[in-house]
């Protein structure tokens, strides 16, 4: 398994752009998600399978203390909470969340505030079904578009300059940005 896919997604998370990023993988990619995750700990990134379902992994590749400080925001608070959550860590509330994963077929809408989405677009969201968003990029917004619409134009920069400097012979730790 390449690490090629783990740059390919999760590039602003690696460069601490972004919270967090989500991605599946072969279920024989086991062993190198093993070895990413011992690579990423020494950076102060954490790697973990939300699930296993048939022949593929759901990766979840986050920095704790960023999803710490946004699952504090008041907003987001409010909208675990009204969605049955009970927790005190990162990590509690990580595990609740895979739990709702792994009971349904789709994802849980709040997955938004784990990825480091605005609470107002999760919420916007969950209040209009996904449907009546104002602009559509890494996540449908529902708040405020411009800021949104630069967030995802940095995102992308930082996936392309990342592809390149990985094909160019950077590694998975030159690349990746100690917390």
């Amino acid at each position: 398994m390449s690490e090629l896919l783990l740059i390919e997604n999760g590039a602003p998370t690696l460069a601490n752009l972004k919270t967090a990023s989500l991605f599946t993988v072969p279920a024989e990619g086991r062993q190198a998600v093993e070895n990413w995750k011992k690579t990423l700990a020494e950076k102060g990134v954490t790697l973990a399978i939300l699930r296993e379902r048939g022949e593929r992994l759901l990766v979840y590749i986050y920095r704790e203390e960023r999803l710490r400080k946004d699952l504090s925001h008041p907003d987001a608070r409010c909208i675990l909470c009204r969605e049955g959550y009970r927790w005190e860590t990162p990590r509690e509330a990580l595990e609740t969340l895979k739990q709702r994963i792994g009971e349904g077929e789709g994802f849980p809408h709040e997955i938004g505030l784990f990825l480091g989405y605005p609470p107002e677009d999760v919420q916007g969201f969950i209040q209009h079904r996904g449907r009546n968003c104002k602009c559509t990029g890494c996540w449908k917004v529902y708040g405020d578009e411009q800021q949104a619409a630069r967030q995802f134009a940095r995102f992308k920069k930082c996936r392309d300059i990342y592809l390149r400097l990985f094909c160019d012979g950077r590694s998975l730790t030159q690349l990746t940005v100690a917390s």
